[in-house]
């Protein structure tokens, strides 16, 4: 099977790229700025591909012809979004009508990664048919793709995931367990929240349920996420306890106490019996999780 990634440079990225080559799987990895997949991958193809360039996208695309696209490429950052409006429209809405165009001329499944903060928050955790309320831009914008994908799109299958975690080759961005780690060691008092509840995902996890669903050419809509409800707070705890760090540097604080440009849902997470169901998808525990990455840090 031929599978095109998107935004390969990126940890979600760059986890399916190793994942697909493992399997034996055609790869076409495809970033915008130049390849930073780590050196020791190989037998994949890397091309320089702008998702918000419709000729660079339906250039590639009629190049390769790939099975399946897994759109990885997006601005995640939700404070960002919400300061860049028209930056977030077009990576996260304008490139996405790029690739349903692009998918739909070579009949490619086109599977879109989405979010739980499509979501207001007032409840959790959360299936597939609930119905989506956003609460900010970046959560607006990554709904419009959705419709959009569902709308226009011949061969479509839309991942929603939570709060994603896991270390990867050449990282631009954190994430909360290497932020915790990272404070703790140097002895900084840090504040985490306890009124916010997320089912955290281990990217690898988010890596293997969008392979199940490309290899299994499965359609509709899918909650990929780990199956534990935890806050940040909690979260902050069991990533001291595993790494043996100073937990009273913790200090529990509640959402109020921080200003920030986007509103977050105060409480999402997902649940997974669908895709556990449909596609054999067995997340690692939050636990389980923190031991992947702490072996993957020893070894770097």
């Amino acid at each position: 099977m031929k599978i095109l990634i998107t935004g390969s440079n990126g940890l979600l990225g760059q986890k399916l790229v190793k994942l697909l080559i493992e399997s034996n799987e055609e790869v076409i990895a495809t970033a915008r700025n130049g390849n930073r997949l780590p050196t020791e991958y190989t037998g994949y193809t890397f091309e320089e591909m702008d998702i918000t360039d419709p000729v660079s996208v339906e250039k590639i695309l009629q190049k390769h012809c790939p099975d399946a696209v897994i759109n990885t490429a997006a601005m995640t950052n939700v404070d960002e979004c919400e300061k860049d409006k028209a930056g977030c429209d077009l990576l996260n809405v304008e490139a996405v009508k790029h690739l349903i165009e692009g998918c739909n001329q070579i009949n490619a499944h086109l599977i879109h990664l989405s979010t739980d903060f499509i979501f207001d928050g007032t409840h959790g955790p959360l299936t597939e048919e609930d119905k989506p309320n956003p609460i900010s831009y970046y959560g607006e914008s990554k709904l419009k793709s959705e419709e959009l994908v569902m709308a226009k799109s011949y061969k479509w299958s839309i991942v929603r995931t939570v709060l994603v975690y896991g270390i990867a080759h050449d990282m631009s961005r954190s994430n909360i367990i290497l932020w915790v780690k990272n404070s703790l060691e140097n002895r900084k008092n840090i504040q985490v929240v306890n009124d916010q509840w997320r089912t955290p995902t281990l990217a690898e996890d988010l890596a293997q349920g969008c392979y199940l669903i490309a290899k299994n050419s499965t359609e509709g809509i899918f909650n990929i996420s780990g199956a534990d409800m935890l806050t940040p707070y909690e979260m902050a705890i069991q990533t001291a306890e595993f790494f043996e760090l100073d937990k009273s540097l913790i200090e529990e604080t509640d959402g109020s106490k921080f200003t920030q440009p986007a509103k977050r849902p105060p409480k999402t997470g997902f649940i997974i019996e669908k895709a556990k169901k449909q596609l054999g998808y067995q997340p690692h525990t939050f636990k389980e999780g923190l031991k992947v990455l702490g072996d993957q840090l020893q070894k770097s």
